[in-house]
């Protein structure tokens, strides 16, 4: 057999799209692919799915040119037909998602750009996608089986490139020198991401889904409402062909290192030595969790299901960083997911999507003495609810050979909710320092039989809403693309105080004749006085996002494709009574790329595009500024104790008798939906980041390729709220506006601020709105800046079924004055209420932020034995971000920052040397610049399994054993920030630990396929 007669065998059998890690993809949100290439003018291009048997046809053009798009992921066959015969043998082609599959066709109906793919078994691989402009990842379920990934979405992403972890007490990930707070998760086309802080998302079981998009850059205008990146995921659907499986993974406590414990020293008030414990060697978790699944037709070629349940049993014990209480957690969960394909006809397709990650954790929670290994009295049990049920229908409709329309609707639903069987019986009671000699007398006893003395009840709810149109028509060498979506997104939140009232009640001692806030005074033979506290506040709120998109993939020559978009969103913010307070309109985001086949056979690239994203206000907003609040006072006299009997623990305490009402009850803290005009400015702009990419890609040979680009990102335009205490240049109460910090700001002034007469005022906050106590200074905010360079090298060796390889390193510089929404620094995570604007002090200063890892190293690869034995690798390298210090003064002004809290009130740049008990206009100071206290050390996860396959012809069972964080590496990752006490007075803590890295710890998985 001769060369060619061999080739043309080998792509009879089989052509893939299985494009490389390092792919650059195209169809941007799309839950579906494509293949496009050229062919003989006039000639039909028949595919034919082999999964369903669902067939299309295009012709192509008179250049040549052909599109089949918005197909399923899949495998297919691809044939060309000329007068009505089929010419040659049918192509093998796989459909991965958001990718296009350049398939160029001869006349005999061959490949004819062989060169630029690679014959791998019966698979033929092409490495180079010549029609996309953005830069993405993709990783197919395959492929997780082979390497060792946890089982979630966020170590999926973390394979790409430019894609970290962010702050761990926050959680979340960072895309391309992003905040966590900046992404957006898709499933099947659906948002799943949390609109209300912005930090998580609903996710389906792991083994739901079929394929995995990472976006880090130049995704096109169908996605929007992100500046940082994109998880886009497609679960997996039925076939012809009767399947099912099951899968077990266990996560036993056995097969887990311990964590260090750490302990360092604070010093008291006097000076003397205190010790700071953070314990966590004696913790412990285990997680068994088994799914089912099964797939086949309803209806041969016309309809097909999809389904699986999972059930997920999870024990973990654990201590409080102290050692002193101990706390067991259990749940015990079930994990649902349907998909259901319904094909009308060959044109017109039905999709069905309902998954649920709704789930419960019981904790309950002991006294514990860590020195003597003892656990003690039962102190409290709480409930926590996440999650939700998700679901969606879509329609697609092909019309004509060029034509293409597609309908969703969806809800996405999730829930935050922790309750106490104590909640409805016991009130919290605090003993004020006043009551303390009493208190003492009393020997110190509990005094509720709460477990908590600050928290209150949270019963959080938040529901998408999602429709969507797109359209895709196909005119010559213009691929035109538009569309507009909606979503409404409800929060319904409320928040109170547990207790039969919803008071929680706070023990004074008082002198008769005693002034009492309300006004009223202790009356004669009263000595204490319980002071009783009702807060709730929250409502429903809703948000309505929309847009409209259009944009051309134009192929101006053959070999060269220029991409133009632009797309327009509106968003309105609502309060609890229906009524707009925030409306951000015409917000418009250009996007403008391109992609050359240098080669024209598919093998070379060059690619590049610049675009706005936009970032929008969550509905954390809406509840905070929006939403009336309940805020009253009342007083009893305090007629002593009482023994009573904790009926949650059945331990013994000490009941407050409270005795008459002292006064009226003290409801001036209470707070309508009414006036928000000092609240939100008026001329509100959202929040955007300007980005640049240019890369290139090419094939070293059939099984090699390589690509290098560089990234720049800009944020110039900011949300947040700030503080404003001198709107006309006089002295008056703080104002925390939302607003745009360095920019004219918009708010309604009064006469009483020192206004010359009430009315809309407006301020340029980069000079005044900030009054410096003692020296009266008028002064302004720094405008915020945060910029993002980087440069990515990629080289990927592609899987032959016998091994494969991937290697990245980015090297990145992330500078300004602005995270972004979150505070990693000072672990504030409430998005777009941050310190960053609290005092003109805490952005006075640029430099390296906190999401700054300037070297990143990332590999992973996997080799097959033989039939029976898989090996596979990852490994993880990253360098230390920096170390700040964050004082808590500056020249001209003190208590910038608290003096106790070390998360509250940002910090400064400014450290005092000398002087430092002396007025502020007589001392020292020293200016610290960001980043320079060196950074943290770099951290390394190597991570390796091995899966052996039973050597049973026509069983397919295979078990798999993985090893994360092989070394047990446990560096530092998270810092304590806060260098100063108090003006020149300095923490002992300053960088030390509060995160590390999770230690070692193993897992199985048993999977049999049937």
């Amino acid at each position: 057999m001769n060369s060619r007669t061999f080739r043309k065998a080998a792509l009879c059998v089989a052509l893939g799209a299985c494009i490389g890690a390092m792919a650059p993809l195209a169809m941007a949100q799309s839950t579906t692919g494509a293949i496009a290439g050229r062919a003989s003018a006039g000639d039909q291009l028949v595919v034919t799915s082999k999964q369903t048997g669902i067939s299309r046809t295009v012709t192509a053009s008179g250049d040549g040119s052909y599109r089949l798009s918005q197909l399923p992921v899949g495998d297919y066959s691809l044939q060309v037909v000329r007068d009505g015969q089929p010419v040659g043998s049918p192509v093998a082609v796989n459909v991965l998602l958001g990718g296009t599959t350049a398939v160029n066709l001869g006349a005999d109906g061959a490949v004819s750009n062989l060169d630029a793919i690679q014959v791998v078994g019966s698979r033929v691989v092409n490495r180079v996608d010549v029609f996309s402009i953005e830069t993405a990842t993709n990783v197919s379920r395959e492929e997780i089986a082979r390497i060792p990934v946890a089982q979630n979405l966020g170590s999926v992403a973390m394979l790409a490139p430019g894609v970290i972890g962010g702050n761990s007490s926050l959680g979340g990930l960072s895309f391309g020198g992003s905040s966590i707070a900046e992404n957006s998760v898709y499933i099947n086309g659906l948002n799943v991401t949390d609109f209300y802080r912005r930090q998580s998302y609903s996710t389906a079981p792991f083994a739901f889904y079929d394929q995995f998009q990472i976006k880090t850059g130049g995704y096109s205008v169908e996605f929007g409402r992100s500046t940082g990146g994109v998880i886009n995921t497609v679960t997996r659907r039925g076939t012809n062909v009767f399947q099912g499986g099951v899968q077990a993974t266990f996560l036993p406590e056995a097969l887990s290192s311990n964590a260090e414990d750490h302990r360092y020293y604070d010093t008291d008030g006097a000076g003397n030595p205190v010790p700071v414990d953070y314990r966590a060697s004696r913790d412990k978790s285990s997680l068994i969790k088994t799914n089912v699944w099964a797939s086949g037709p309803v209806i041969e070629d016309k309809l097909f299901l999809f389904a699986m349940y999972e059930q997920r049993n999870s024990n973990s014990s654990f201590t409080n960083s102290s050692g002193s209480t101990w706390s067991d957690a259990e749940s015990d969960n079930g994990f649902w997911g349907a998909k259901m394909d319904w094909a009308i006809t060959d044109n017109h397709l039905l999709e069905l999507l309902a998954f649920s990650d709704e789930g419960d954790t019981e904790t309950t929670t002991y006294a514990y003495n860590w020195d003597a290994d003892e656990r003690g009295a039962l102190s409290g049990i709480s409930t926590n609810e996440s999650g939700g049920d998700s679901g969606s229908i879509t329609y697609t409709g092909r019309f004509g050979e060029n034509f293409v329309a597609k309908a969703m609707w969806g809800t996405n639903r999730s829930q935050s909710v922790v309750y106490s069987p104590a909640d409805q019986q016991c009130a919290q009671v605090i003993i004020n320092s006043s009551y303390n000699a009493v208190y003492n007398s009393m020997g110190r006893p509990p005094v509720s039989c709460h477990p908590s003395t600050s928290a209150s009840v949270v019963d959080h709810h938040d529901e998408r809403e999602v429709g969507r149109l797109d359209f895709e028509w196909t005119l010559g060498s213009h691929q035109l693309r538009f569309g507009l979506d909606t979503e409404t997104m409800t929060t319904d939140r409320t928040t109170f105080y547990p207790g039969p009232t919803g008071q929680r009640f706070t023990i004074y001692s008082y002198a008769p004749g005693a002034v009492l806030g309300n006004g009223a005074t202790v009356p004669a033979g009263v000595t204490a006085v319980a002071m009783g506290r009702e807060r709730a506040d929250g409502g429903v709120f809703d948000t309505e996002a929309s847009a409209w998109y259009i944009e051309d993939n134009w192929n101006i020559t053959p070999y060269f494709l220029l991409n133009l978009g632009v797309r327009m969103d509106n968003l309105d913010y609502k309060t609890a009574t229906g009524s707009s307070f925030i409306e951000l309109d015409e917000l418009v985001s250009p996007r403008v790329g391109f992609s050359w086949d240098m080669k024209g056979d598919g093998s070379t690239k060059l690619f590049g595009n610049a675009g706005r994203y936009y970032l929008p206000v969550n509905n954390i907003i809406n509840y905070t500024f929006a939403g009336g609040l309940t805020d009253e006072y009342t007083y009893y006299a305090l007629s002593g104790w009482t023994p009573a009997t904790n009926p949650v623990t059945g331990t013994a305490y000490m009941q407050p008798v409270l005795g008459a009402q002292i006064g009226p009850v003290d409801d001036s803290g209470n707070i309508g939906v009414g006036d928000l005009r000092q609240s939100v400015d008026r001329d509100l702009e959202a929040m955007y980041q300007d980005e640049f990419i240019l890369g290139f890609q090419t094939m070293i040979n059939q099984a090699w390729s390589w690509g290098v680009n560089a990234t720049y990102r800009d944020m110039t335009h900011a949300v947040d709220d700030m503080r404003i205490n001198a709107l006309c240049g006089v002295r008056h109460g703080n104002l925390w506006p939302i607003a745009n910090p360095g920019e004219k700001v918009t708010l309604w002034g009064t006469t009483a601020q020192g206004c010359a007469q009430d009315g809309w005022v407006t301020i340029d906050t980069s000079k005044e709105g900030y009054i410096t106590a003692g020296s009266n200074q008028i002064i302004g905010y720094k405008t915020p800046e945060r910029t993002y360079k980087a440069v990515e090298l990629q080289i990927d060796r592609a899987w032959d079924d016998k091994w494969a390889f991937n290697a990245s390193y980015l090297w990145s510089k992330l500078e300004g004055n602005h995270e972004g929404p979150v505070n990693s620094d000072t672990n504030y995570g409430d998005t777009g209420m941050v310190q960053h604007w609290d005092h003109p002090a805490n952005n006075e200063r640029s430099g390296y932020l906190f999401n700054d890892h300037r070297h990143q190293v990332k590999l992973r690869g996997s080799y097959k034995l033989n039939e029976q034995w898989l090996f596979g690798a990852t490994v993880m390298a990253l360098s230390g971000g920096p170390i700040t210090a964050f004082g808590v003064s500056w020249p001209g002004e003190d208590s910038v920052a608290s003096y106790t809290s070390e998360g509250s009130g940002g910090g400064t740049g400014w450290i005092c040397v000398s002087n430092c008990t002396a007025p502020n206009a007589q001392r020292v100071y020293e200016y610290s610049p960001r980043g320079a206290f060196g950074n943290l050390p770099w951290t390394y996860d190597l991570s390796a399994n091995v899966t052996w396959t039973l050597p049973v012809e026509d069983v397919d069972m295979n078990i798999r054993f993985a090893v994360y964080n092989l070394l047990n590496d446990q560096e530092v990752i998270n810092i304590r920030s806060r260098y100063e006490k108090q003006p020149g007075v300095y923490r002992t803590t300053f960088a030390e630990g509060t995160r590390w890295q999770s230690p070692r710890y193993g897992e199985l998985v048993l999977t049999w396929n049937f």
